[in-house]
C-alpha cells in the first residue's frame, strides 16, 4: 500500500511539474526523494505500533466529539442570548415608542416633560431622542430619521424635520439599512432587523435594530429607531467559547492519556509474548513470560507459559524419538551389511552356476541377484539419509568442470536409454562450466535426474543442458524429458521420500524412492537449489542450480525452470501439440489439454523436499531387474 501511494504521489507530482514547466521537474524530484524516506518511516511506524494507532484514533475521535458538542453548545448559547436580547430589546423599544406617541398626542404629558414648550418639530424630535436615550447609556442608542411620508409642511406652515438625530456618535444613515427604512414607510407597526451598527472611529459591531414610524407634536411623520449592540452578548459568547475550547482541549488530552495508559497495560504483555514467541521459534525453549496478578492478562500469560512448557516437552519427545529412529535406521543399515555380504556371496555363486539348474531354478537365481542389488541400493540410500538427518554429511569440494560429470553420467546411462528407446542429448557443453563442488555428490544428483527422465520419458529424447551465469555467480544443469510429465499438485510432492507419481506403474529399474530426496539434500549441502517443472503429457524438467564457490550467494539461475518449448506456453499463443524434440523424428503428441496448468515447484524452500516424480531407477551401480 505504501508503494502504491508513493507511485500515485509521484505521478501527481510529475503531472504538476509538466504543467508548470520543465524547469520545475528537478526540484520536484528532489523534494519527492527527500520526502519519501520520512513518509515510509511514518507508514512503517503506523503499521507496526498498535499503541500509536489506538492513541491517534482516540485523539481524532475525541476531538471530533468535542468539536461537535462544542458547536452544539455554542449554538444553543448563541440562540439563547439572541432570544433574550430580542425580547428585552423589543420590550424596551415598545415602551419607548408608546411614550413618544403619548408625548405627541397628550399635551399634559408634554408639558410635564418640558417638550410641550417646544414648538419647532426638529427640536421636539431631538428632545425626544435625548430623553429616550438617557436611560440606556451603554446599552442602546436612539436615532430618528425623517420619513418619506412627511413630504409637505403642516397646517400652520411648519416644515417637517429633514435631518437625522442620534443620541450618541452613531451615524444612523450608515447603521440603518434602506430596506428597513422603506419597510417603516410602507407598513405601520414595529419592525426589527439584525445588522451592523457603526460607531465612532470606524468601529463596527453586530446589533439589533428596532424601528417604528411615529408622528411628532405637529403631526409630521418620522422614524424612531432603537439600536441595541451585541457587546455584552459577544463577550458572554466569547467567554463560553473559550471555556468550552479549553475544557475540550483538556478532555482530549486526558482521553489520549487514558487511552495510552490502558493500551500500554494491554500491549506490554502482548509485546512480551511476541518477544518470547520469537525466542521460542529460535529454539530457546526455556523462555517464559513474567506473570503478575490474577486478571485476564495474567491468565493469558499463564496459558502462554503452559503452552510453551507443553511445546518444549513435545519437542523434546519428538527429538528423542527422531534420534532413536535415526539411530535405529543407522544401526540396522550397518548391521545388515554383514549378512547382506554373506548372502550376496552365496547369491553370486548360485548365479554363476545357474546354467546347471532347471529353467525355474535358474530364473529364481536371477531374481535373487536382482533383488539383492535393489536391497543393497536401498541400504546405501538409507545410510546416506541417516547421515543427512544426523548432520554428519560434509562436502569434499574441489574445482570441477561439470561437463565431465555430465558426460560420465550420460555414458553410464546410455545402455538404459537404448533399452527404453530414448536418446541422451547434451547442450551447452561448448564452453567450460566450472564450479567448486563435490564431484561424487553432483554426479549422484545428475544420475538420479537422468535415469528418472529416461524412466518417465516414454521413449522420447532426454536433453541435458549446462550453463553458467554471465556474472560468474552460479552454474546450472537442467534435465528435460518429453514423457508423461507432472499433474497439478504432484510438483509439491516429487522430492518427498518414497513418493511415486504412479503407484501402479511398473518399476523396471529397481528404484528405492529415496533418490530425489538424497539429491535435494546434496543440493542444499552445496548451498544450491533443486527445482522441478512439469505439465501433463508435456514432459518435465529438473533444474539444479549451484553457486560457483562453496558458501557463495545464489541470486538466480542461468537456465529457466520452464523450458522454452513447453507445450502450455505454445498453447497460450495459439499453438498445439507436443513441441518438437531436438533430433527426434517420432516424438509427436496430441494437442495440449485446455485448462491444465503446468506444475512448477521450488525445492529450495523445504528442508525435507518438495516436488517431482517419485524415485529414480538405477543409482550408485544398481542393476536393472
Amino acid at each position: 500500500m505504501t508503494d502504491r501511494l508513493w507511485r500515485h504521489g509521484s505521478r501527481l507530482l510529475s503531472e504538476s511539474a509538466t504543467a508548470t514547466g520543465g524547469r520545475a521537474q528537478p526540484a520536484i524530484r528532489i523534494f519527492g526523494r527527500w520526502a519519501r524516506g520520512p513518509l515510509l518511516s511514518v507508514m512503517r511506524l503506523w503499521r507496526r505500533n498498535l499503541q500509536l494507532r489506538v492513541v491517534t484514533s482516540t485523539l481524532v475521535l475525541s476531538a471530533a466529539v468535542v468539536l461537535v458538542l462544542g458547536v452544539v453548545v455554542i449554538g444553543q448559547v448563541r440562540n439563547g442570548l439572541l432570544e433574550a436580547k430580542r425580547q428585552t430589546a423589543q420590550s424596551q423599544a415598545e415602551g419607548g415608542f408608546a411614550w413618544a406617541t403619548n408625548l405627541a398626542n397628550d399635551p399634559e404629558d408634554a408639558a410635564e416633560t418640558g417638550a410641550g414648550q417646544v414648538t419647532d418639530p426638529g427640536q421636539w424630535v431631538t428632545d425626544v431622542v435625548e430623553q429616550l436615550a438617557s436611560g440606556g447609556q451603554g446599552v442602546y442608542s436612539v436615532a430618528a430619521l425623517p420619513s418619506e411620508m412627511a413630504a409637505f409642511p403642516s397646517d400652520d406652515g411648519a416644515a417637517p424635520p429633514r435631518a437625522s438625530r442620534a443620541s450618541t456618535d452613531v451615524p444612523p444613515e450608515l447603521s440603518i439599512s434602506e430596506e428597513l427604512r422603506e419597510e417603516l414607510d410602507h407598513s405601520a407597526g414595529t419592525h426589527m432587523q439584525y445588522g451592523t451598527i457603526h460607531g465612532p472611529e470606524g468601529r463596527t459591531e453586530a446589533g439589533l435594530i428596532i424601528g417604528k414610524r411615529l408622528t411628532d407634536n405637529r403631526g409630521n411623520q418620522y422614524q424612531l429607531y432603537y439600536l441595541f449592540p451585541f457587546t455584552q452578548e459577544e463577550k458572554s459568547l466569547g467567554l463560553v467559547t473559550g471555556t468550552i475550547a479549553t475544557a475540550g482541549l483538556f478532555v482530549v488530552v486526558l482521553l489520549c492519556a487514558i487511552a495510552w495508559m490502558v493500551v500500554r497495560q494491554v500491549v506490554t504483555p502482548v509485546r512480551m509474548a511476541a518477544r518470547i514467541a520469537e525466542r521460542l521459534a529460535a529454539g530457546r525453549l526455556r523462555e517464559r513470560m513474567k506473570v503478575s496478578g490474577e486478571d485476564d492478562i495474567a491468565r493469558l500469560g499463564e496459558s502462554f507459559n503452559k503452552m510453551a512448557r507443553n511445546l518444549q516437552l513435545k519437542i523434546h519427545q519428538l527429538e528423542d524419538l527422531s534420534r532413536m529412529q535415526r539411530r535405529f535406521v543407522s544401526d540396522v543399515s550397518h548391521e545388515l551389511r554383514t549378512p547382506l555380504t554373506t548372502v550376496r556371496m552365496a547369491a553370486d555363486v548360485i548365479y554363476e552356476s545357474r546354467g546347471e539348474f532347471d529353467p525355474a531354478t535358474a530364473r529364481s537365481a536371477e531374481l535373487l541377484l536382482s533383488q539383492l542389488d535393489r536391497f543393497e541400493s536401498l541400504l546405501t540410500d538409507l545410510l546416506e539419509i541417516s547421515r543427512f538427518d544426523a548432520g554428519a554429511a560434509h562436502l569434499e569440494a574441489e574445482q570441477t568442470d561439470l561437463r565431465d560429470v555430465v558426460h560420465r553420467v550420460v555414458e553410464g546411462a546410455e545402455p538404459l536409454g537404448e533399452r527404453k528407446g530414448s536418446r541422451l542429448l547434451v547442450r551447452g557443453d561448448a564452453l567450460p562450466v566450472a564450479a567448486e563442488v563435490d564431484p561424487r555428490r553432483i554426479e549422484r544428483v545428475v544420475r538420479n535426474l537422468v535415469v528418472n527422465a529416461i524412466e518417465h520419458g516414454e521413449g522420447r529424447d532426454v536433453v541435458v543442458r549446462l550453463a553458467a551465469s554471465r556474472d560468474g555467480g552460479s552454474v546450472a544443469i537442467a534435465v528435460r524429458d518429453y514423457g508423461i510429465g507432472l499433474r497439478p499438485g504432484e510438483a509439491e510432492r516429487v522430492f518427498n521420500r518414497f513418493w511415486r507419481a504412479d503407484p501402479a506403474r511398473a518399476r523396471t529399474t529397481g528404484g528405492t524412492g529415496l533418490g530425489l530426496s538424497i539429491a535435494m539434500e546434496d543440493a542444499h549441502l552445496h548451498g544450491g537449489r533443486l527445482e522441478a517443472w512439469g505439465e501433463p503429457g508435456g514432459g518435465a524438467q529438473f533444474r539444479l542450480t549451484l553457486p560457483r564457490s562453496v558458501g557463495g550467494a545464489l541470486r538466480g539461475s542461468p537456465l529457466p525452470l520452464e523450458p522454452h518449448d513447453a507445450r502450455g506456453r505454445r498453447a497460450a499463443v495459439g499453438g498445439g501439440g507436443i513441441p518438437a524434440q531436438p533430433g527426434s523424428s517420432g516424438a509427436a503428441g496430441s494437442a495440449s489439454t485446455p485448462g491444465v496448468s503446468p506444475a512448477v515447484s521450488s525445492a529450495s524452500a523445504a528442508a525435507g523436499g518438495a516436488p517431482g516424480r517419485g524415485e529414480s531407477g538405477n543409482r550408485e551401480g544398481g542393476r536393472e531387474g
